[in-house]
């Protein structure tokens, strides 16, 4: 018989969407997960993906493409940039699947932006990364 391996609550791993300047002058959007454990972080599997519904939008649903993405491990006390986002998807509600092992046991949580959250209005600082964004925890 198969034994189900149960998913603990995720604590120390947060998922921070920051505001840069690149280059050419002009606002550039990351996204990173941030590993505050004192210990690594191993397979770790990320997907994305922006949505509405019609109650949000008082139109049509809309939805982006999911995309999935894999580290081997992200270190203790280490962050791993993600993805760049585009601010296009910020009225969206855009969320964050992450699933990482520490030891053998699995860890699982999803991190949602609502629309409106992603603005900077909203920005902090944020010591690990050394730059502004908004902190998901």
């Amino acid at each position: 018989m198969k034994k189900d391996i149960p998913f603990l609550p995720v604590e120390g791993v947060k998922v921070a969407i920051t505001r840069d300047v690149n280059e050419a002058n002009a606002a550039e959007w990351r996204v990173y997960l941030i590993n505050k454990n004192e210990v690594p972080i191993t397979n770790v599997f990320v997907t994305s993906r922006g949505y509405s519904n019609s109650d949000q939008l008082g139109e049509a649903p809309q939805q982006t493409s999911t995309l999935r993405h894999f580290y081997k491990e992200i270190p203790a006390n280490g962050h791993q940039a993600v993805e760049l986002i585009d601010p296009a998807v910020f009225h969206l509600t855009n969320e964050y699947w992450v699933s990482y092992f520490i030891d053998n046991q699995i860890y699982d949580k999803r991190f949602i932006f609502v629309p409106g959250s992603l603005d900077e209005q909203h920005l902090i600082s944020i010591t690990q990364l050394q730059r502004e964004g908004v902190l998901h925890d």
